[in-house]
Order: C-alpha cells, then sequence, then structure tokens
C-alpha cells in the first residue's frame, strides 16, 4: 500500500504555487536562535512554523493600519474639502460633493501609503 496517492501528488505539483517552498532567512546568533526555539517549542509549534506566523501577522495587522489610516485621511479631506467652501458662503452641489467623494475615494489610499512611507524613513 502506497504511502501517497499518486492523484493527490500529481495535483500538488500542478498546484505549486500554493506551497511554501520559497525560504526567508534571517542571521541570528546562537543565543537569539535559543530563545527562539525555547519560545515556539513552548507554543507547541516548529521554528519555522512560529517565525513565519510571526511574519504573515505582523503585514495582516500593517495592512489593516494602512486602511484604517486611509479611512481617517479620507475623512479628513472630506471634511477640509466641505467646510471651506461652506464656510466662505459658497454652495456646494450635489454633483461636485459626488465628484469630491470619488476623487477623495481614490487618493486616501496613496496618500496613507505616502504618510507609510515617509515616516519610516
Amino acid at each position: 500500500m502506497p504511502i501517497l496517492k499518486v492523484e493527490s501528488v500529481r495535483k500538488a505539483s500542478n498546484d505549486r504555487e500554493t506551497l511554501r517552498v520559497y525560504p526567508v532567512t534571517t542571521k541570528l546568533t546562537k543565543e537569539e536562535r535559543n530563545v527562539v526555539t525555547k519560545f515556539a517549542e513552548s507554543r507547541g509549534v516548529a521554528r519555522g512554523q512560529w517565525i513565519r506566523d510571526v511574519i504573515l501577522a505582523q503585514l495582516q495587522h500593517a495592512s489593516r493600519n494602512n486602511a484604517a489610516l486611509a479611512e481617517i485621511l479620507g475623512i479628513r479631506l472630506l471634511l477640509v474639502n466641505v467646510l471651506r467652501p461652506l464656510a466662505a458662503g459658497q454652495k456646494l452641489t450635489p454633483e461636485t460633493f459626488d465628484k469630491l467623494l470619488d476623487e477623495i475615494g481614490t487618493a486616501k489610499y496613496d496618500l496613507a501609503g505616502k504618510l507609510v512611507s515617509e515616516r519610516r524613513r
């Protein structure tokens, strides 16, 4: 009786991109490696799996932060661009407001990305 079925091997080879075959490495001191290993073992996972989980969690967290920042920037842009004309006594037509919403919807993510990249410098 074979350990692996031929169909599962074929499927795996056809679905190569979903397999974890791209290593990412880092350099640790012996002490750091021991600390990481012990910590991962205390969680009941292999060191490599724990490192993978940490990296993916950080990426997901960064993505959520960028989305939240984009929404905050969108609200700020909307307030500034609506309140200024109203404070000056100008009328804001529904068409102008809709156009403004569309422009803000496309610009807020670009602005959030720029702010995050400038902050990292």
